[in-house]
């Protein structure tokens, strides 16, 4: 089985598992069941899990417009501190 790549003018891009060399120039979205046309990509030799996929977008679409902070983000709260109390001795940060 292959994974292919369309591309809904609606919905966006979504994959669609073929056997391999079954694959349309189209087929219908699955969502709003409208026509998709096939998009041409890299052979994917390793999946990207779908956060570190939207991370890397992220810091793609941050390289050409970042982000404005309009104030200090707020600290975050110092974690508790281990029960153990050999951990006691350990320097702190």
């Amino acid at each position: 089985m292959a994974t292919y790549e369309y591309r809904c003018p609606r919905d966006g891009d979504f994959e669609v598992r073929l056997p391999l060399g079954e694959a349309g120039a189209a087929v219908d979205c699955p969502g709003c069941h409208a026509r998709a046309t096939r998009v041409w990509s890299a052979p994917r030799l390793a999946r990207t899990p779908r956060a570190l996929g939207a991370a890397l977008d992220g810091a793609a679409r941050s390289a050409e417009t970042p982000e404005v902070v309009s104030r200090i983000p707020a600290r975050r709260p110092a974690a508790a501190m281990p029960a153990h109390p050999a951990h006691a001795r350990l320097p702190r940060l």
